[in-house]
């Protein structure tokens, strides 16, 4: 995945209250910016705010149903985001089994050297 899709998710997701409206919009299935700021200590504009965050990230979409826009959560960034992280987990667990490894051939080898000087 390319740094700055990502890059924009995970700024997105730095902000506790993006993180609460997502979580909101999830469990809702889609939430007007009236009905998130009743779940949320702030006010509706810092919602709509959020939200344009959101959006531009990729993690939500806002569909206009009469005067009101309603937000559904968008998954496909952050189902990107994930598999980059379980990637760059991956590549760090193979990297430590390798020093691992490493690590106990020279214990072994360490342990032997000392068996034939006793």
């Amino acid at each position: 995945m390319p740094a700055e899709p990502v890059d924009d998710v995970l700024a997105a997701l730095a902000d506790p209250t993006r993180r609460r409206l997502l979580d909101l919009i999830s469990a809702s299935g889609a939430a007007s910016a009236t009905e998130l700021a009743g779940g949320l200590p702030v006010t509706r504009q810092a919602v709509v705010k959020h939200l344009v965050v959101l959006d531009a990230a990729g993690l939500v979409t806002g569909r206009r149903l009469g005067r009101e826009v309603r937000y559904e959560v968008r998954p496909a960034a952050l189902e990107a985001t994930a598999r980059w992280m379980a990637s760059l987990a991956a590549d760090w667990d193979r990297r430590l089994a390798r020093i691992k490894a490493v690590a106990e051939a020279a214990e072994a080898a360490e342990a032997a050297a000392s068996d034939e000087h006793h």
